[in-house]
């Protein structure tokens, strides 16, 4: 009978050592998958690197020409209503990207003088109420996110909420699982 109770014993001692093992190494490889973040030195260092290739000196040439300026100069016309997410009194000004563009759907909108890339990324039912869009329909804009590209002439409006003649025609939809 003490053999038994021993063997069952020392069979769980190495169960339990297996499995307390097989846990350390999940852990690790948890740890691994997460690349900490860079510093402040480490990103200056990263970004002076990236200057320094080809594509970096590309787009500094772009944004010291007077095209990136105006593109800087638009965005920054537009950044309080931007970061307070508040109402932008648009015109639609085209109802098509410039050629070569990889936005997916959108249109071209004056805001405050300025032209501008408006790109949705509507769900298949807000197509409709978006096609319908004509030049020169005033619309209102709320968003959250103004960027550029040197490949664009004209700062990029990520639209969140489109309305037209006081009724809402797009709003953004969350993504579903995150961000």
């Amino acid at each position: 009978m003490k053999k038994v109770i021993y063997a069952l014993m020392l069979s769980l001692v190495v169960v339990s050592g297996l499995v307390f093992a097989n846990r350390e190494i999940k852990n690790e490889t948890s740890k691994k998958s997460f690349p900490k973040p860079l510093s402040a030195a480490e990103r200056k260092a990263e970004m002076k690197k990236w200057e320094a290739t080809p594509d970096g000196i590309q787009f500094k040439k772009w944004e010291a020409s007077p095209r990136g300026k105006k593109v800087y100069a638009a965005e920054a016309k537009i950044r309080k209503q931007i970061s307070a997410f508040t109402n932008m009194e648009g015109v639609v000004t085209s109802l098509s990207l410039p050629s070569g563009s990889r936005l997916g759907f959108g249109v071209m909108a004056r805001i405050n003088g300025d032209d501008y890339i408006v790109r949705f990324e509507p769900e298949k039912s807000q197509l409709e109420q978006l096609h319908s869009l004509k030049v020169n329909d005033k619309i209102i804009i709320k968003s959250h996110n103004v960027s550029h590209a040197p490949k664009y002439s004209y700062p990029i409006v990520s639209c969140d909420y489109v309305e037209r003649d006081g009724k809402v025609i797009f709003k953004r939809v969350p993504r579903k699982g995150g961000c």
